[in-house]
């Protein structure tokens, strides 16, 4: 396969709907035909940089359980997406609320990066949220990416809401800051948007009335946070395996045999349910899944990616 075979593949492998969100729901204006182009100017933006830079902020409460707790979809995706990325001697900053950043420092330890690997972990204070948000930076200096992945953002009535609509906004950080721009000025670094419900960070991007058409609760949910890519998918998680398979097809490297294995994954994955914890998003359980799915049909896309790295 030439590279944008590869890329049109990786993309294929992600966009199903086994959770019947209705990403898809109208055959021809739909989440996934509204982002057309969108993946690979994603995979493109972080290889044509030089040094690239990379913060990753994700995490979204499941308040239905007691207590709420942050679901798996999200933080697996940000440690498989910095483990890729670290192996590419790409910095990377994971960063969440205080309540999730436990589970991906423990991802990110399972995963086997600790050395040059730190975890932003962000007190729930609005007093204090201002220098994370108008100076996103690390180690490495300021980022030149910013990616949501499976992170809520601000309606029309500027609430977060769950797919069934419920008010999640007092028990998550205001992450939207970072992809929007609240003094007029073009923003210092790229954004990127990776979600699978209309209701993330990036969903924006997508005309309202196509979000409306195909998503239950869709004209109250939906995120008019816009990203400059976005890439929506069946599962975040998936888009992260996407976006990083990329950026390898791009760079013309082998990945490293631990990445792209569904064996891997879910060690690394049960290791930050039980350290977070966190919680099935659809099930409420706390359980090494993700979004309902039995683990052989979560790691389809894995596999098939993997397929076609090795092509």
């Amino acid at each position: 396969m030439t590279i944008d075979e590869k890329l049109a593949a990786i993309l294929a492998a992600v966009q199903t709907d086994p959770v019947n969100r209705g990403l898809a729901r109208d055959p021809h204006d739909n989440l996934f035909t509204a982002t057309k182009g969108d993946f690979q100017a994603a995979c493109r933006s972080i290889t044509e940089e030089r040094t690239p830079r990379v913060n990753i902020f994700t995490g979204f409460i499941i308040p239905t359980v007691d207590p709420p707790t942050f679901e798996t979809d999200g933080p697996l995706g940000t440690v498989f997406l910095a483990r890729s990325l670290h192996h590419l001697g790409v910095a990377v900053l994971p960063s969440s609320d205080m309540g999730c950043a436990r589970s991906i420092t423990a991802g990110v330890f399972a995963g086997g990066i600790k050395p040059t690997s730190i975890v932003k972990s962000i007190p729930h204070d609005d007093a204090q949220w201002g220098n994370w948000i108008k100076s996103p930076s690390g180690d490495f200096g300021m980022f030149t990416h910013v990616i949501a992945i499976e992170r809520a953002g601000p309606a029309t009535n500027g609430r977060y809401h769950t797919m069934r609509g419920c008010d999640v906004t007092e028990s998550m950080l205001p992450a939207h800051h970072l992809f929007t721009s609240d003094d007029g000025k073009p923003l210092q670094w790229q954004t990127i948007g990776i979600g699978d419900g209309g209701n993330e960070i990036g969903m924006g991007k997508i005309p309202h009335e196509t979000i409306v058409k195909n998503i239950p609760n869709g004209d109250l949910i939906h995120c008019r946070v816009p990203t400059d890519h976005l890439i929506v998918c069946g599962v975040s998680n998936w888009g992260a395996y996407a976006l990083a398979a990329g950026v390898y097809v791009l760079r013309g490297v082998k990945p490293p045999s631990d990445l792209f294995d569904p064996d891997r994954e879910r060690e690394i994955l049960e290791v930050m349910v039980r350290e977070g914890p966190l919680v099935d998003g659809v099930t409420g359980k706390q359980t090494a899944t993700v979004d309902g799915l039995t683990w052989d049909e979560y790691a389809k896309p894995l596999i098939r990616i993997r397929e076609i790295l090795e092509s």
